[in-house]
């Protein structure tokens, strides 16, 4: 295995130490962005390639970014921790819309086709993210980080 993908420098005291990922959360995180690399990019270029309707302005947005987040994921497999705040964008988004758009439909009994077609493939992907993310490496690179002022 390259040391780049299991280890990453963290500062601490002036010195430095190396914080190392577990192989288990290096195989999960690739299986995440294999796997969202192919459905998704599967999905998001056919439709770009061969669109099934007109678009309009936001259509055309929405599929580039997807796009861009496809091709952003394939690159999560050779280099997934350089990659990683791919999949706190994936968990964040997925998690929001549960919460925030498809709960208080639901309870409300407001739901349509379109917003019951993503609850599965996003109760499938939470549970994915929150076991691949390795935790710990978030916790030292991005929220110490965060109230580090030195």
């Amino acid at each position: 295995m390259n040391v780049e993908h299991s280890t990453a420098i963290v500062p601490e005291s002036g010195t430095y130490k190396i914080k190392k990922v577990s192989k288990f959360k290096l195989c999960a995180m690739k299986f995440v962005y294999l796997l969202t690399f192919v459905a998704l990019g599967y999905d998001v270029w056919s439709e770009i390639i061969n669109p099934s309707e007109i678009w309009g302005a936001y259509d055309g947005v929405v599929y580039s970014f997807w796009a861009a987040y496809t091709i952003l994921m394939g690159l999560g497999i050779r280099y997934p921790l350089k990659m990683l705040p791919l999949l706190l964008l994936q968990l964040f988004y997925k998690s929001i819309w549960l919460l925030g758009i498809y709960l208080p439909l639901s309870l409300q009994g407001q739901l349509d086709t379109a917003s019951e077609g993503f609850l599965m493939p996003f109760a499938i992907a939470i549970p994915l993210d929150l076991i691949a993310i390795p935790w710990k490496y978030v916790y030292k690179n991005y929220i110490q980080k965060l109230f580090r002022f030195n």
